[in-house]
């Protein structure tokens, strides 16, 4: 084997070029090329060569050459060691530190399974982000305090163990409430015998731990997209001068600055929404995000990417979204190494190397790796020759590396003018030795074995016996101790303990309803639709000076559709450069304005975005301090069908605020078809515990919905804020709109309530009763004057603006009386009660709506339900409630029907009307 030149000899320059640039057909000519570079770095600095390079490339372009640059970067730190920030903690007690919140969130797993195997948990997710979790907690995440509004945090969600861990160490979680990890409803039945214990729920839950945890992060996918949109929204209260002096980006001081952090894996950025919010954050100059990716190469069931660098992939992709990117791959063990690496030896064996034989480098031990890994060329054999196979096996990667990480996180905070993402390398299950680290099915791992707890001990130091060990004892320093008092000192200098939600906001005053619905109330036969209704009482609530500003219109770019392009000269669209030209509207009324302190959020083509934006605006009391009202409103098939999961997300966060699905119901959107048409909204929504979901028919019904919702979200004078959210639906169909009938309020708000008589006749042969909600409340009113005027049937109509409050109400009142309290009949069973005959009920939603009211219904009384099963269709309005059967001859016959069924009426009348309608029988709406 030929000996390498000595480096800096003519000869070692050669080597190395023929290397970097092999085939190169006139390397003199290269070397001119890239000396002039240098020489120019040298002499006019970074700056002027990359305009020079600038310059390059456009000329490349002007002829034609089809070149650019290179995609991706070695597969080595962004930050070199010459430009690394100088580590300002006590590197040996955060390494004890760390150690310590390893081994009891691995206790506290292993604990909870030794006694119900049937809990679950994940170690070995956590055991690759501690160190990024514990440098954010000890120099980077500010809490809430005086003169800051802290930092949010999305915590990856199986690493939930570890942040457990560190609460306990810090005191504020018990030992009692970590051997409750799993347990909330065993620690809840101790918790009401006397002895004190939290359950510890299993991923972030902000609604099972209220005051702990403020994003739920399990559903992967969604924390990634909703960083993006709650670090926009902290710039949108900043533009909009909502928050504090304090709390706004400041050049100067990196410490002033607030800042969305989110810890995602890289299997996660698999998920659509992971990657969906990169361009508006990046569009946006977001610089008060970012994103931590924990590589550890490995999902659940395999490698990430076991024939590619995830790692590089991320890169591209972040890099070509306009995010500036941070290679975090290898530890400072690594920079002797990278120093003797004159050829760029490893470099070179980095690039052959795919992930699938990274997982398995990590898996196995140092000899292996001096063998597999070093052996790829005598230039890497040599760098490692003079270490031990030990010293090889701790070869640190990035991800686990406090000093490296620190340099990270610290550039990551100077960085201005674009959101930053940190690809941090790691291992899954690091320190669980053979049975955890590395292995394909370390994330399932719940138990550790006598032998890996002691290894595991031995590794990380502890400061404990083998028989504790072994017993997995918790492990807590004394308080008086150097790490104790270091991990106090800590979160005191960063405001206190993280995570940590807060609910304390300013109240806002609630405005009465007559301020801003008064033509609601008062409509008086004019004509409109509820979504014209809803326009005009979200533009009066903008008006209100108090309560004005602090309202956020939302739309996915559907606001002409829903009448509301007049709120954009009323208010503005937020753009944070505001509007930088002239928009081909300008002259009109209701011209297109953008300006940087507009208040709608206009979030284009992106159901998913807008909520997003609206789960950050309705959870600005708990993040920001500061009490907001998102209005979101949509094609109500976009919403809990398309990102239905967002809204769990959303009630799970404890949201205050209205979603409006518009054009509601199977058949209010004429011509559309299945895409557009919406029968089963209302049934979703009625899954959601903290969902309030309404179908108003009338202005008046909506005005009042609003000013209730107004109440509990904002609170009511002497209450506190419930953490409810209200879906409406409204329709964009014109009806003569009534005036709110006398007493009528309490059965709007309670869900059902009997309207004025809509025909009466003198000498009924019979009574029934019609209910109806939104869109086809007109329909059943309709139906009760064909009943009057064609078969002298009396009909009471009652209007059901809530079926799933009706059904919660029922099931709430029944539980009681089962366990022994005095209560009264439900609120359906009352004003049913109080009318006559058969009930038939029709809405624009599958029957199952309607069905949940079957169980209040007065004892004796037949109950029949029409809908909209089946799949949409293209037509008018008018044809396609004949096609679903609930248009005004349908709901007649039905209500006949039972007539007959109950003996009221001779049954040849039900073949008389089908007759006088023209109603035939033809295949079922739900079978074609």
């Amino acid at each position: 084997m030929t000996a390498t030149p000595p480096p800096g000899s003519a000869e070692f320059e050669a080597l190395l070029h023929t290397i970097r640039f092999p085939g190169d057909a006139d390397a003199g000519e290269t070397r001119e090329w890239l000396d002039a570079l240098a020489t120019l770095v040298r002499q006019e600095g970074g700056e002027r060569a990359r305009f020079v390079l600038d310059a390059l490339q456009d000329e490349a372009r002007r002829h034609a050459l089809a070149w650019k640059p290179q995609r991706g970067s070695p597969y080595v730190n962004s930050i070199g060691l010459a430009e690394q920030a100088a580590f300002p903690g006590h590197l040996e007690i955060e390494q004890r530190l760390a150690a310590l919140m390893r081994w009891n969130a691995l206790a506290m797993v292993v604990r909870a399974n030794q006694r119900q195997g049937e809990l679950g948990g994940h170690i070995s997710s956590y055991a690759s982000a501690a160190d990024l979790f514990e440098v954010g907690f000890n120099h980077f995440f500010r809490a809430r305090h005086a003169g800051h509004g802290g930092d949010l945090v999305f915590f990856q969600p199986h690493s939930a163990p570890g942040v457990y861990a560190r609460a306990f160490v810090e005191g504020r979680l018990s030992e009692a409430d970590l051997d409750h990890y799993r347990q909330e409803v065993a620690a809840a039945a101790e918790r009401a015998s006397g002895r004190p214990a939290r359950g510890l729920c299993s991923y972030p839950h902000p609604w099972l731990m209220p005051d702990f945890w403020q994003f739920p992060t399990g559903s992967m996918g969604l924390g990634p997209l909703s960083a993006v949109y709650q670090a926009r929204f902290m710039r949108y209260l900043e533009h909009r001068g909502l928050t504090p002096e304090s709390d706004r980006r400041s050049q100067a001081s990196d410490a002033a600055c607030r800042r969305v952090w989110g810890f995602f894996g890289d299997g996660e950025m698999d998920e659509p929404e992971s990657l969906a919010g990169l361009s508006l954050a990046a569009r946006e100059k977001l610089d008060n995000l970012v994103f931590v990716v924990n590589c550890n190469l490995q999902r659940l069931d395999g490698p990430v990417r076991g024939n590619g660098r995830i790692i590089d992939e991320l890169e591209t992709v972040f890099e070509g979204a306009g995010w500036h990117v941070i290679k975090l791959v290898w530890g400072s063990d690594w920079d002797a190494l990278f120093a003797r690496d004159h050829t760029q030896a490893l470099v070179r064996a980095f690039a052959r190397t795919v992930d699938g034989q990274f997982q398995t480098f990590s898996a196995n031990d140092g000899a292996y790796n001096r063998e597999r890994f070093f052996g790829q060329s005598p230039e890497t054999a040599a760098l490692v020759a003079a270490m031990t196979d030990h010293e090889i096996d701790r070869l640190h990667r990035g991800g686990h590396d406090l000093v490296k990480i620190h340099a990270a996180y610290a550039a990551a905070t100077r960085h201005r003018g674009a959101p930053v993402v940190i690809l941090a390398k790691t291992m899954k299950g690091y320190g669980m030795g053979s049975s955890g680290q590395g292995r394909m099915t370390t994330h399932q791992q719940k138990k550790l074995e006598g032998a890996d707890l002691l290894e595991f001990v031995r590794r990380f130091k502890l400061p404990m016996n083998d028989e504790d060990a072994l017993a997995q004892k918790f492990f807590r320093p004394a308080d008086d101790s150097p790490e104790a008092s270091y991990l106090r000192e800590r979160r005191a200098a960063l405001g206190g303990p993280l995570p940590a939600r807060q609910t304390k906001a300013p109240a806002l005053p609630v405005p009465a309803v007559a301020d801003f619905g008064a033509f609601a109330l008062a409509a008086d036969g004019k004509e409109m639709s509820t979504t014209m209704a809803f326009v005009r009482l979200l533009s009066n609530l903008l008006k209100l000076p108090e309560l004005g500003p602090r309202v956020v219109p939302i739309v996915a770019d559907e606001a002409r559709t829903f009448g509301m392009a007049s709120l954009f000269r009323q208010v503005g669209i937020y753009a944070p450069e505001g509007q930088r030209y002239e928009p081909e509207d300008a002259a009109s009324l209701m011209s297109y304005r953008e300006a940087r302190d507009g208040q709608i959020l206009e979030e284009g083509i992106s159901e998913a975005g807008a909520l997003a934006s609206w789960t950050a605006a309705a959870t600005s009391y708990s993040t920001h301090g500061l009490s907001m009202l998102p209005f979101y409103i949509y094609y109500s098939m976009f919403g809990f069908q398309r990102v239905g999961d967002l809204i769990w997300a959303a009630a799970d966060q404890r949201s205050r605020g209205f979603l409006l699905g518009a054009t509601a119901g199977r058949t209010t959107l004429g011509g559309e078809g299945l895409q557009h048409q919406d029968g089963h909204s209302q049934l979703i929504a009625s899954t959601v515990p903290n969902c309030v979901a309404w179908d108003p028919g009338y202005a008046y019904e909506l005005a009042l919905i609003v000013q209730h919702g107004l109440q509990r979200m904002l609170g009511a004078p002497g209450e506190n804020p419930h953490d409810v959210f209200f879906y409406i639906t409204v329709m964009n169909q014109n009806h003569a709109q009534p005036s709110l009938p006398a007493g009528a309020e309490e059965g709007v708000l309670r869900g059902l309530y009997v309207l004025p008589l809509p025909a009466a006749v003198k000498e009924p042969q019979a009574r029934c009763t019609l209910v109806g909600s939104g869109a086809i409340l007109h329909e059943v009113v309709e139906a009760a004057k064909w009943l009057a005027e064609h078969w002298q049937v009396q009909a009471d109509v009652c209007s059901a603006t809530s079926f799933s409050e009706l059904a919660r109400d029922g099931m709430a009142r029944e539980r009681e009386r089962v366990l022994g309290a005095d209560t009264t009949p439900p609120w359906a069973t009352q004003v049913l009660g109080s009318t006559k005959g058969p009930i038939v009920a029709a809405t624009d939603y599958v029957r199952a709506v309607s069905e949940q009211l079957r169980a209040w219904v007065p004892a004796g009384r037949r109950y029949v339900t029409l809908g909209t099963d089946g799949f949409g269709r293209s037509d008018g309005r008018a044809n396609l409630r004949e096609f679903f059967e609930v248009s005004p001859r349908h709901v007649v016959l039905r209500a006949l029907q039972a007539l007959a069924d109950d003996g009221t009426l001779p049954a040849a009348v039900v073949g008389q009307a089908r007759q006088r309608y023209g109603i035939n029988l033809s295949p079922a709406p739900w079978l074609v």
